[in-house]
């Protein structure tokens, strides 16, 4: 999210404005979080273009038959999040940019009420008991980084990001932040 926002200075003031229309320079509360919108859908968008997972294992208990596809029993598969995350039939031709819009009005919207078009954090029964925490945990410390600084890409950055249990950025993200304040 950081580093889509210190690429997508727009979204980055878009941000911050929220940010401090709802909590000035206070502390973020729980009460309150849920009322930044904007900071919402590009959580949204930075999950679908760059989730934390690769995918879900699951295995066929019996066989199943997916189209003119047969699975056997007890196959076990990889759904990989990013072939529907990234699929421009589902998505449109900008697929792979980054459009935060394209959650204004929820996530049910924004996949045109395809349940399995977005999943970061898996589906159904089984998926990951700590995504509201993940979601409100990246609330607060993105409003509080953006109530002090603003955010560029160093340019030593280089752009690599690599499936290792959750993806991450090879060579880390490189990025400076400039203080908002004369005094800091």
């Amino acid at each position: 999210m950081v580093f889509l926002l210190a690429i997508h200075g727009d979204w980055q003031e878009k941000a911050r404005r929220e940010v401090f229309e709802i909590f000035g320079n206070q502390i973020p509360d729980s009460e309150d979080i849920s009322r930044l919108k904007i900071m919402t859908t590009i959580i949204y968008e930075t999950l679908r273009l760059y989730g934390p997972s690769i995918g879900m294992m699951r295995r066929a208990e019996r066989e199943v038959r997916l189209g003119k596809l047969v699975l056997p029993a007890n196959l076990d598969l990889l759904v990989v999040h990013s072939a529907s995350h990234h699929d421009p039939q589902l998505w449109g031709d900008e697929v792979h940019l980054f459009k935060p819009e394209r959650f204004a009005e929820g996530i049910a919207k924004a996949i045109n009420y395809n349940v399995g078009a977005f999943c970061p954090f898996g589906l159904g029964p089984r998926n990951c008991v700590g995504m509201n925490f993940a979601i409100t945990e990246a609330k607060i410390a993105l409003s509080m980084i953006l109530q002090r600084y603003t955010i560029s890409l160093s340019p030593a950055y280089v752009h690599s990001p690599i499936p290792y249990i959750t993806v991450q950025p090879q060579h880390g993200i490189q990025v400076i932040l400039e203080s908002l304040h004369n005094d800091a």
